[in-house]
């Protein structure tokens, strides 16, 4: 995957190990600390917001992939839909860092390698 080198694929290999340990994608990331939290109190409501949880040292390198990963059109693409949206720059790393974890998450489940797509424009 672009932005994926030795040290950060060594890390998450080591971190994730086998994807059967997640029955979806939306459990590696949680486990990662990359899928937002609700807080909430009573009956008061504050939305969404990053986690405070998970493993940080994966989430560091979920997050430092994704901003290496800008150089890759559909990866850039994908960035700057999130800026349009009004997400700041953390924000739309973070959204990038969780959607690759969709991808890597596939990639192992599956046991293929990383075959990158044109970049699409309206999704």
């Amino acid at each position: 995957m672009p932005g994926i080198g030795t040290r950060t694929g060594a890390r998450v290999l080591i971190d994730v190990g086998d994807a059967s340990a997640f029955p979806t994608a939306a459990h590696l990331a949680s486990y990662a600390g990359l899928a937002p939290a609700t807080r909430s109190s009573g009956s008061s409501i504050r939305g969404e917001q990053p986690s405070r949880r998970g493993n940080k040292q994966l989430k560091r390198a979920f997050f430092l992939a994704a901003f290496a990963s800008l150089s890759d059109p559909a990866s850039r693409t994908y960035y700057d839909k999130k800026i349009s949206q009004g997400k700041r720059h953390t924000q739309a790393l973070l959204c990038l860092a969780r959607r690759r974890t969709d991808v890597l998450f596939a990639m192992l489940r599956d046991g293929t390698l990383y075959q990158s797509r044109p970049a699409a424009t309206d999704s």
